[in-house]
């Protein structure tokens, strides 16, 4: 049984998606993950609660959200406008600016409401065969809303996908991975301490659950990420690969090419973006790649 008013932590419902799995989706983006990769394009997903966002442009320094903060985590001194460390994501901040220079990301969300949502498009997925598929942030940190999330949806007939690190305890894969028709699988590097140097936790449970995943999953994509200084290079890619091919399931890898479209995202958090000024990989290199997956028997395709 499912419950429809569980209730989970979205931060994006994302329509008329063309990736992310088969046909026309429906994209629900979820706050919190485990990671902390130095790409990130979605930094505003890894906390666990609703976001501070700060645009200072808009700024007009009235003072009205310092006065406001219950924590004591905003000021006028310094570099930063918000203490994120002594945010609990609130909100009272945002709605008392009367710029907008101050806004939230995130928000409760019960399972009807999301669902009721997502299929105002149904008719596009039938057309299609697309559907829903769960990202984020890390959707398997919040296992209660994802299983009721995708009982639901079965219950509704739509065809479900999620992109996932795989980090979850095997009872959480036990209970969501039959769950889903696609799993995209972020597989991003093979070698734990370079995972951990730009993740900020080694990958042993990636790859251990990854082994797990493919056993449960009905349909499985390995999605990884290119990256340059991190994993960009032919022993990495053909590590990666080899593993896959050793996965039950797989039906291909897809090479993502670094982008910077996040970049933006890291100024409102008020944070540093590592990658800023790095480029994506020459497109020979990234054919030269493709080329060393489909020299393992692996379907490969560039982007998602």
């Amino acid at each position: 049984m499912f419950d429809e008013n569980t209730q989970g932590t979205v931060f994006n419902i994302q329509k008329f998606s063309l990736h992310d799995g088969p046909g026309i989706r429906t994209i629900v983006f979820l706050k919190g993950c485990y990671l902390s990769c130095k790409w990130c394009s979605n930094p505003e997903s890894q906390k666990f609660t609703p976001s501070v966002m700060f645009e200072k442009k808009q700024c007009v320094g009235c003072g009205n959200c310092v006065r406001s903060c219950p924590q004591a985590a905003i000021s006028m001194e310094g570099s930063n406008r918000v203490d994120h460390d002594k945010c609990v994501g609130c909100g009272t901040c945002a709605s008392v600016c009367p710029t907008g220079a101050l806004s939230m990301t995130g928000k409760t969300m019960t399972v009807k409401e999301v669902l009721d949502d997502v299929c105002k498009d149904a008719v596009h997925y039938r057309r299609s065969s697309g559907g829903l598929t769960l990202s984020g942030g890390e959707p398997l940190a919040q296992p209660d809303f994802v299983e009721a999330l995708l009982r639901s949806a079965k219950a509704r007939g739509l065809h479900t996908a999620m992109e996932t690190t795989g980090i979850a305890s095997p009872a959480v894969l036990e209970r969501v991975i039959p769950l889903l028709d696609v799993v995209l699988l972020d597989i991003k590097t093979f070698y734990s301490k370079q995972h951990e140097k730009y993740t900020g936790l080694a990958n042993d449970v990636v790859l251990k659950n990854a082994l797990t995943i493919s056993k449960l999953a009905k349909n499985l994509s390995i999605r990884v990420p290119l990256i340059p200084e991190f994993n960009a290079d032919e022993q990495s890619i053909k590590a990666i690969a080899t593993f896959a091919s050793y996965l039950d399931n797989v039906t291909r890898l897809h090479i993502l090419p670094y982008h910077n479209f996040g970049q933006s995202k890291y100024s409102l958090l008020e944070q540093d973006y590592y990658y800023e000024g790095f480029k994506t990989p020459p497109q020979n290199d990234i054919e030269k790649f493709k080329g060393i997956v489909e020299s393992l028997g692996i379907e490969c395709v560039i982007g998602g």
